[in-house]
């Protein structure tokens, strides 16, 4: 069954380069892992080498909310939270970056990296391109619905938020230190 034109359009034009819109799904994948191992290598050795010049020049960047709470899980948990990042929307690069200003050793670090890398090829290039295809068309159809379903995951997101919010206020957070009566 043909796609309709907006979503080849969109296909071609962002979401996937066009020269692997309508490739055979090992293809896809190979691309997407080879990317993705790039990427994170990238992110890595740049975190190593962030520590030479960058803490000088930027100090705010390398103590920044999200890379702190990056590099504190890995000292905390290691080399699984490298892995698990790949499962994650904003948290993978920070954690690849960590990771390499905690420094890792590069043994573990691909040890960890690698499973994660496969995991998110396989993801992006199966559930993600079909997510993106699926939002594409709905959008060519029915801008109203991609609207309705926007809201609905922003209100979600936002109970959650407000929940986590209210359970650090009150002390009730899972991991929060708590205090004894003695």
């Amino acid at each position: 069954m043909p796609r309709p034109a907006a979503v080849r359009i969109v296909l071609g034009g962002g979401a996937v380069p066009s020269w692997l819109d309508g490739r055979p799904l090992p293809l896809v994948f190979a691309v997407l892992l080879a990317i993705v191992l790039a990427r994170a290598q990238l992110t890595y050795w740049l975190g190593r080498g962030a520590l030479v010049g960058l803490s000088r020049r930027f100090p705010t960047l390398l103590t920044g909310p999200r890379t702190t709470r990056a590099t504190a899980l890995i000292r905390r948990f290691g080399a699984p939270v490298v892995t698990v990042s790949f499962l994650t929307i904003g948290f993978q690069t920070v954690a690849n970056a960590a990771a390499g200003l905690v420094r890792m050793p590069f043994g573990r670090y691909c040890l960890a990296m690698v499973p994660g890398c496969i995991a998110w090829a396989a993801l992006y290039a199966t559930v993600g391109l079909a997510v993106v295809q699926t939002a594409v068309a709905l959008a060519a159809t029915s801008p109203w619905a991609v609207a309705g379903v926007a809201v609905a995951v922003l209100a979600v997101l936002g109970v959650l938020g407000l929940r986590r919010t209210r359970r650090r206020r009150s002390g009730h957070e899972p991991g929060a230190a708590r205090t004894t009566g003695a």
